[in-house]
C-alpha cells in the first residue's frame, strides 16, 4: 500500500534527529541504536492516518507519533531484558550490546520523552492525550504482568489469554488512533469509536503475529519460526489446542511443552503437528478473523470521508492476509 510507505518515511525522518547532539552519549546513543532498527512502525503510522482522516495535515500529527512510537520501544527495551533476549529486529539487543543498567535508565528516558513529544500541542489537546497515554501505559504494564504470572499459571483460559494482549498490544493501537483523530479534530465520541477500531486490529494483530510465529515464512517473517515453541511460550495456538484438542493431543504437548530436546527442530515439528492435526491452527485464524471483522464494524460507525475508511479498510485487510 503505496500510501503507507508516505506515512512510514516521514516517521523515519523525523526520527532521524530525534536525540542528535544530546548528552550524555552513553544515555542516548542506545536509545538512537533501537529507534534506527526501524520496525514496520505501524503504530505512529495509524496516529498520521487518523489525523487526516479528520482534516489536518499529516505533519500535525508528528509529535503524536513520535511519542507513540518512542513509547512501543520503551516497552521493547524494557521487554528485551524481562525475556533475555539475545536479538531484537536482527540485532543485538539493547541490554546486550549496553549492558541492563544502561538499558534500563535509557528506557525510562524513553518514557520521559514520550510525553515531552506532546508537549507541542496546546493545552486543552495536550491534556487529552497525556490522559490517554497514561491509562494506555499503565494497561500495558497490566497486560505484560499477566504474561508474566501466566507463565506459571495452569488455569489460564482463551479469554484470560485474550484479555492479556489486549492489555499488552492492542490498546496501543486503539490509543495511536485516537491520539491522531484528536490532533486531527475529531468529536471525543468520534476519536473513542476509533480507538476501538484500533483495539480490535491490535488484537488481530497479535493473534496473527501468533499464528506466523509457527506457520509463517521464516524469511517474510523475520525471524526464527517456531521460536515461541522453543520458548514454550502459552499463545493462542496452545490454548486453542487445549480448548478442542482430544485428550491425547493435550497430554502430548504438554509434554513437548516440559522438554528441552537436543534436536529443538524434532520438537518445532511435533508440536505443529499438533497444532495442525487438533485444528488449532485454523481456530486462530478464526479468532484473526472474527476481531477483523469487529473492527470493521466498529469503523463503520465514524463518520468519515470515503476515502479514508477506505483506507483504514485496506489496512485492516492488509493485516488480516499479511506474511510477516
Amino acid at each position: 500500500m503505496e500510501f503507507l510507505t508516505s506515512y512510514q518515511k516521514q516517521i523515519a525522518t523525523s526520527l532521524q534527529t530525534f536525540n542528535a547532539g544530546k548528552q550524555p552519549e552513553g544515555l542516548y546513543a542506545p536509545i538512537d541504536y533501537l529507534l534506527a532498527l526501524g520496525g514496520k512502525r505501524l503504530r505512529p503510522t495509524l496516529v498520521l492516518m487518523s489525523c487526516e482522516a479528520f482534516g489536518n495535515p499529516a505533519a500535525s500529527a508528528l509529535a503524536a507519533a513520535q511519542a507513540i512510537e518512542v513509547f512501543h520501544n520503551f516497552t521493547l527495551m524494557h521487554d528485551d531484558i524481562m525475556d533475555k533476549s539475545l536479538v531484537r529486529r536482527g540485532a543485538q539487543t539493547v541490554h546486550e550490546k549496553w549492558g541492563v543498567n544502561t538499558a534500563i535508565l535509557s528506557g525510562d528516558a524513553m518514557l520521559i520523552q514520550a510525553y515531552a513529544c506532546l508537549h507541542e500541542y496546546d493545552a486543552s489537546l495536550f491534556k487529552s492525550l497525556t490522559t490517554l497515554l497514561s491509562k494506555t501505559a499503565l494497561e500495558v504494564c497490566e497486560g505484560q504482568q499477566f504474561d508474566v504470572d501466566f507463565e506459571a499459571r495452569t488455569d489460564v483460559d482463551i479469554a484470560l489469554y485474550l484479555e492479556m494482549i489486549r492489555l499488552k498490544t492492542a490498546v496501543l493501537v486503539g490509543c495511536a488512533m485516537q491520539m491522531g483523530a484528536l490532533v486531527g479534530g475529531a468529536s471525543e465520541q468520534a476519536a473513542k469509536q476509533l480507538y476501538t477500531f484500533g483495539e480490535k486490529l491490535g488484537l488481530a494483530f497479535q493473534l496473527q503475529d501468533d499464528y506466523l510465529d509457527t506457520f509463517g515464512d521464516a524469511a517474510q517473517f523475520g525471524k526464527r519460526i517456531g521460536g515461541d515453541i522453543i520458548e514454550n511460550k502459552k499463545t493462542i495456538l496452545v490454548h486453542a489446542l487445549n480448548k478442542q484438542g482430544t485428550a491425547a493431543q493435550q497430554k502430548a504437548l504438554q509434554k513437548w511443552l516440559a522438554d528441552k530436546p537436543a534436536n529443538e527442530a524434532e520438537k518445532i515439528a511435533a508440536v505443529t503437528t499438533l497444532f495442525k492435526e487438533s485444528k488449532a491452527d485454523k481456530a486462530t485464524l478464526d479468532y484473526v478473523r472474527q476481531y477483523t471483522a469487529q473492527a470493521f464494524d466498529a469503523l463503520d460507525k465514524v463518520s468519515l470521508d470515503d476515502e479514508y475508511k477506505q483506507r483504514f479498510i485496506s489496512f485492516g485487510n492488509w493485516l488480516m492476509k499479511r506474511t510477516h
